[in-house]
């Protein structure tokens, strides 16, 4: 039997056929081959025509199956990873009315600022678990507040995966991670938040109707199956969006483990079964795509967006066109804490770990006559560590009893300085996997489709590539470079707010 895995990005839709009695790849394909279009009409503004991923799917599931010339009866499930947070209307002929406003765009900022003031800090993050931010439901009041006669228009709203299991099934569902992640959902109510939908003037008709993460969201029908050479009445039998589905491609799903990520940016996200607010909202908090009222599983996330784009920022501008291996390899040549040079990674605009502050990349204590190439590539790799040591402080105080971190093989990961220095600053145990989002969907399919029985059945022949345990000899030296970095990261922050005041 093989599974089918459908990861709907921003910046290509990629998919994998997976042979589901021993995990292996057989197959995997990605279009566009150069990033997809962002509509930007207005400056803060993301927007992606929800046809145009459709378009996509079908143009590389045919060439998956093809490539690899198996019996396609025997494909027995379909599982779907989206980008998180965008918001897709169609009406009752379930044709989109506008573009997505993905989860890029900024245009609701305002609107959830309003919300969270309005409704008070404490009732949202003890009932929502977030302000309503620039998430969905805040997306959604814009439409309402700026093109009324779209807005009348409203069959149901969705989530990027939803549309796309829609165009395979006919059917819109959602699930109670989804309506999460658009803060939808009141979490002590175990219910749509009426409180937020009354506030914002919107009817819960518009919600689609809710399914568990694992389960079937309707059957692919005869027109799909033809069009993309499936057989017919597959499930498509799981949906999450990226961060949960990441965290399920590494096996995520138990409070202490989290799933960590650094390409351009960076998120750590963990699991816990008990949930204290952030009062300063740092963080964001969604069902994990295990979670359930008796067992209840939260996904703590923490995004840094100045991580791997440093990396890159380094190798294009300072290096002279150095690999990242050879980046890597010049960066340990410098000792633990490179003679007292501190980076701060935060140039890649405003940091909700740091409360929306925008205080810009930092250089600090750089010495004309101490330091060279090589302190640069080593205080950057660590002022990148130190950012994720900082979500994770937080995510600590929030409960989270951190065991291990688990990662796949791309990006700061494929790093070893990165690699050791986190393992030894959170004391945690690193793991690092082959997989990826499509991956994620295609066993979440099958955990949903019956065919394993268990989640522990699903990863049981998953194959660590590598662990890196900490190192006992750095801890001391590198909690102090720590301590020192967070030192000079909050005088930062209180110039930054100063000349905020000022203003």
């Amino acid at each position: 039997m093989y599974l089918l895995g459908l990861d709907i990005g921003s910046s290509s839709i990629k998919a994998s056929l997976l042979q589901a009695s021993d995990g292996v790849v057989i197959a995997q394909n990605f279009e566009p081959k150069d990033e997809m279009n962002i509509i930007a009409h207005h400056n803060g503004w993301a927007e992606q025509d929800p046809e145009l991923w459709w378009n996509y799917v079908k143009s590389i599931v045919p060439k998956l199956i093809e490539d690899v010339q198996i019996d396609k009866s025997l494909i027995t499930a379909i599982g779907i990873s989206y980008q998180m947070h965008g918001l897709v209307l169609v009406d009752k002929n379930k044709q989109a009315l506008r573009p997505s406003i993905i989860w890029c765009d900024s245009r609701a900022s305002e609107i959830g600022k309003e919300a969270f003031n309005t409704l008070g800090h404490n009732y949202c993050l003890e009932n929502l678990l977030n302000s309503p931010g620039n998430f969905t439901a805040s997306k959604l009041k814009w439409v309402k507040d700026n093109e009324s006669e779209i807005f009348e228009r409203i069959y149901k709203i969705m989530l990027p995966g939803d549309f796309i299991a829609m165009k395979l099934t006919d059917k819109i569902t959602t699930t109670v991670s989804g309506l999460s992640e658009g803060v939808f959902w009141n979490f002590k109510e175990d219910k749509i938040s009426q409180t937020l939908l009354s506030h914002y003037g919107l009817e819960d008709t518009l919600i689609p109707e809710i399914h568990d993460t694992f389960s079937s969201h309707g059957t692919i029908t005869n027109e799909v199956a033809n069009q993309l050479g499936l057989p017919v009445d597959i499930p498509v039998s799981y949906k999450s969006g990226d961060q949960p589905n990441n965290a399920l491609s590494l096996n995520v799903l138990k409070p202490g483990e989290i799933a960590a990520t650094a390409g351009t940016s960076g998120v750590i996200y963990g699991v816990v079964d008990d949930i204290k607010p952030d009062l300063q909202s740092r963080v964001n908090v969604f069902a994990h795509v295990n979670h359930k009222v008796e067992q209840p599983r939260y996904g703590v996330l923490a995004c840094i967006n100045g991580t791997g784009i440093l990396n890159a920022w380094l190798r294009k501008n300072i290096t002279n066109g150095l690999s990242y291996s050879e980046m890597n390899e010049l960066a340990t040549t410098v000792d633990i804490g490179s003679n007292g040079l501190q980076v701060f990674p935060f140039g890649n605009g405003a940091e909700r770990i740091l409360e929306d502050a925008n205080i810009g990349c930092t250089w600090k204590h750089l010495n004309f006559n101490i330091h060279k190439k090589a302190h640069l590539l080593r205080a950057a790799q660590e002022g990148i560590v130190f950012s994720f040591q900082y979500g994770i402080n937080i995510m600590k105080s929030m409960g989270l009893k951190l065991d291990v971190i688990k990662a796949g093989n791309s990006n700061m990961f494929q790093s070893s300085i990165f690699k050791e220095t986190l393992a030894t600053l959170s004391g945690a145990q690193i793991e690092i996997y082959d997989t990826d989002g499509a991956i994620g969907a295609a066993i979440g399919s099958g955990i949903g489709a019956g065919i394993y029985k268990s989640s522990d059945e699903a990863f049981s022949r998953f194959q660590k590539l590598e662990t890196i345990q900490p190192n006992k000899k750095m801890q001391s030296k590198l909690k102090d470079a720590y301590q020192n970095w967070e030192k000079e990261l909050q005088k930062n922050k209180i110039i930054y707010n100063q000349k905020n005041i000022s203003k």
